[in-house]
């Protein structure tokens, strides 16, 4: 779940993390092409310039034209994302790239990012047509469906774990669950979010619940667990509670990956996306405020996204040779910099992100910002 909140950030961080969000979109080509729609995103309105387009590899040319940071959404009718775009300066452009069926769909703007936003509905046309595929397209995504799928169930085991721990009334043996019980989850996010309604169940921050709604009642997922742990430091009955209910909305979403719509574009998307979660909730410290577990998610959203990237290389080395052999070298460079942070074996042996200065965390964005830049191509290259 990836809110804006800035005020736990340094001043470095800060910067570095919205260089991210918004310079990489700055220098997009957002105008031009029969395949483009373009869309203007205000405060108050969410404005398309087409509300027919042809079916196939569509781009959405966003422009920000408010005072808020925003995110932009293309919906199926019922809600599951088609593609996204969260953190979109105020100012700033963006350009979205997906693969759409003829059909119905909705364009959404959030300004705040809070709330549905605000719709246009619009419709791809024609007979039935598919964007074309190759055989390497076909590949990555059936790979990367087992991918999510196997995510999906590694993380059941793992957060029971934790559930049990929870429900016995141990804080200790909780605590050491918590981090590896999410990094399935924190790998895949993209599918997960794509859905709409599983991930504010079971990974929302206190901050992201909408206004007017009850801590207390509202909240349930690893975070309010994460608070209990480590903030209050005690298990209470509604904990316990939510530890089944946490059981319950995971079991739902292993159910459902296997039916999520998965393109070879909304895999690059995705990739990008992880990237995002990094920029604006881990190097700052947000995610995992009260275990200071970040680095564990950190290196499961550089994971996924690079996952997302490998089964796509063969497609984008043929289309954009140069970009690979960048993104091959800032995979790398990113990597080898998180791996300086490891203690210990296995995936979640990482120092206490508290224990991580202002300089390093600083280190940590750059290296974050020099992906991102050009794993915001990748889309683009898949689709030729």
């Amino acid at each position: 779940m990836r809110p804006v909140r800035l005020p736990l950030v340094t001043a470095a961080v800060t910067a570095a993390a919205l260089t991210l969000i918004t310079g990489c979109a700055e220098k997009s080509d957002a105008k031009g092409g029969q395949d483009t729609v373009e869309v203007t995103a205000g405060d108050s309105s969410c404005e398309v310039s087409e509300k027919e387009f042809p079916a196939g590899h569509v781009r959405l040319a966003v422009e920000n034209t408010g005072s808020k940071v925003t995110e932009v959404y293309l919906l199926f009718p019922d809600g599951r994302i088609v593609t996204e775009r969260e953190n979109i300066g105020s100012g700033t452009r963006a350009t979205i790239t997906a693969e759409v069926e003829p059909g119905d769909y909705v364009i959404a703007c959030k300004p705040g990012m809070k709330g549905d936003g605000i719709r246009q509905k619009v419709r791809a046309t024609g007979g039935g047509e598919k964007a074309e595929r190759s055989p390497e397209m076909d590949a990555a995504v059936a790979a990367y469906r087992r991918y999510v799928r196997e995510q999906a169930e590694e993380t059941l085991p793992k957060a029971q774990v934790f559930a049990d721990a929870v429900k016995d009334g141990d804080i200790a043996a909780a605590k050491k669950a918590y981090a590896a019980s999410r990094i399935g989850w924190e790998r895949t996010e993209p599918v997960a979010e794509s859905f709409g309604d599983i991930d504010p169940k079971v990974d929302l921050r206190e901050d992201g619940l909408e206004d007017g709604r009850d801590p207390e009642k509202d909240w349930t997922g690893w975070h309010r667990l994460e608070k209990s742990l480590w903030a209050e430091k005690k298990i209470t009955s509604r904990d316990k509670e939510l530890a089944d209910l946490l059981i319950k909305d995971l079991g739902d979403w292993e159910k459902r990956v296997g039916s999520a719509e998965i393109t070879p574009t909304s895999m690059a998307n995705g990739a990008k996306e992880l990237l995002d979660e990094v920029a604006t909730g881990k190097v700052t410290g947000e995610e995992e405020r009260y275990s200071h577990t970040d680095l564990v998610d950190f290196k499961a959203n550089v994971e996924g996204a690079q996952t997302s990237y490998e089964l796509l290389k063969p497609v984008a080395r043929e289309n954009d040779p140069e970009l690979v052999k960048e993104l091959d070298r800032q995979f790398t460079s990113l990597n080898e910099l998180l791996d300086t942070y490891r203690e210990g074996r296995g995936d979640h042996a990482f120092v206490s992100y508290d224990k991580v200065g202002e300089a390093e965390r600083k280190k940590l964005s750059d290296a974050v910002n020099a992906l991102a830049e050009p794993l915001s191509k990748l889309a683009a290259a898949v689709a030729g």
